[in-house]
């Protein structure tokens, strides 16, 4: 049987299980566990023996052999080098196939950034693709960008497309229904992507997505608990529950930016006043900057923080006065939640070792009780987005997970094989 809730174990270790969340597992569900399980040992061990890959999960070598073979069809894996061991029989060893690739794009008000990325996480191009207003004009550009890597790679293998959106996506109908800042709510993004391009698209939220690229790329092994935090033109969160990314109801789980913290603060893009999002993100800096100098020209974020490197007073006085915020505000989140880890991504995060401490002190003076969680940032910064998009893609097409979205995920490495061996 599988559970899509975590066992409570006695003092006596045997495990009780609500049989309210349980369902009974097919064979095809432990054929899929497995192959995923395989594809998992196979991306963290590369290149590798099939005879490894049997120790390694403690399934059969004819199950091996199969699902290898599976995957190898279906082009995800490539075989490779003869290794030839001391004693027993050489093996020809596998790992993920580079020739595979994943079309992925990060969507932000005003611009997207277009990428190709391989199955190893590898960029093979990247380019930035200035937006309107319009959300059809603004779907058209980046589809013309994504039209052009396809002609520049056509030896490749083209799986899918990634799209991490600024704003919530209901994981059901893979339509955005929450931008305050993007506001192409009512337009279909996916379905019009697929057609012009005729590949499988999926969308998740930038938070989600990059949580997912965390996961994926084992930085948050043995992390049940985590938060994640993306600081840019708005804020937005992740939730790693029980060792699950939760997404909930329409998949608005997450979204701290939107908790009021003074409801006399400046309108917020979601028509309320005082929203964290207002205070802590990046436009919230650029707004403190414009009040110390306000015949100032305008500038851009990433304008304001080489300013703040570069020792500029305003510039140092908005984004601290920012950093603050940031940590008053996770109260929420800490109080709500109480999470091990809390990771920070987005624009802050290049100027981490000037600004983190303000965020790390002002975090501890608003905990309720005990120490507060491990604060961090995301490994890739400002392409943390793109990586979780491609995530997004092997999650959903690559194993077991291929026909859910987001929410249940967790690190595949830590199940164990299914019983059909």
């Amino acid at each position: 049987m599988k559970s899509t809730s975590r066992s409570k174990g006695t003092a006596r270790g045997i495990k009780r299980i609500d049989l309210a969340y349980v369902e009974l597992a097919s064979s095809e569900d432990a054929r899929d566990i497995n192959r995923d399980i395989v594809l998992e040992i196979i991306r963290s061990q590369q290149p590798v023996a099939r005879a490894d890959l049997a120790r390694s999960s403690g399934l059969q070598p004819s199950t091996i052999s199969a699902i290898v073979e599976q995957l190898i069809k279906e082009k995800w894996v490539s075989e490779g080098a003869v290794s030839r061991p001391p004693r027993g029989r050489p093996s020809t060893l596998v790992s993920l196939n580079d020739a595979m690739v994943i079309l992925v794009a990060d969507v932000r008000p005003g611009q997207a950034i277009v990428a190709l990325v391989d199955l190893n996480g590898r960029f093979l191009a990247r380019e930035a693709v200035p937006l309107v207003s319009d959300p059809e004009r603004s779907v058209n550009k980046i589809v013309q960008c994504m039209q052009s890597m396809q002609a520049a790679h056509r030896g490749r293998s083209f799986e899918g497309i990634g799209i991490s959106m600024p704003g919530r996506v209901d994981p059901d109908t893979q339509c955005l229904i929450l931008a305050p800042n993007l506001k192409w709510a009512d337009f279909d993004i996916k379905r019009t992507i697929e057609q012009k391009m005729n590949l499988q698209v999926e969308l998740a939220n930038a938070a989600n997505a990059c949580l997912l690229a965390e996961l994926w790329s084992g930085r948050l092994d043995g992390v049940r608990n985590a938060v994640l935090i993306t600081i840019s033109e708005g804020v937005g969160g992740a939730i790693l529950a029980n060792g699950q990314i939760i997404t909930s109801r329409n998949g608005l789980a997450g979204e701290f930016g939107h908790s009021p913290i003074d409801p006399t603060g400046p309108l917020c893009g979601c028509g309320q006043h005082g929203c964290w999002e207002v205070f802590a993100s990046s436009n919230a800096a650029l707004r403190y900057y414009a009040e110390l100098c306000p015949k100032g020209h305008a500038i851009s974020v990433q304008d304001l923080l080489r300013m703040a490197d570069e020792g500029d007073d305003a510039a140092l006085a908005a984004v601290s006065r920012q950093a603050g915020h940031i940590g008053r505000g996770l109260r929420v989140v800490t109080a709500a939640l109480a999470p091990e880890v809390i990771l920070i991504a987005g624009d802050l995060t290049t100027l981490w070792t000037r600004f983190g401490p303000i965020i790390q002190a002002e975090m501890e003076k608003t905990m309720l009780a005990g120490p507060a969680p491990q604060l961090g940032i995301t490994k890739d910064g400002e392409l943390a987005r793109l990586r979780g998009a491609a995530a997004v893609v092997l999650q959903r097409h690559s194993g077991y997970h291929k026909s859910t979205h987001l929410a249940g995920t967790g690190k595949h490495s830590r199940r164990k094989a299914a019983t059909s061996k």
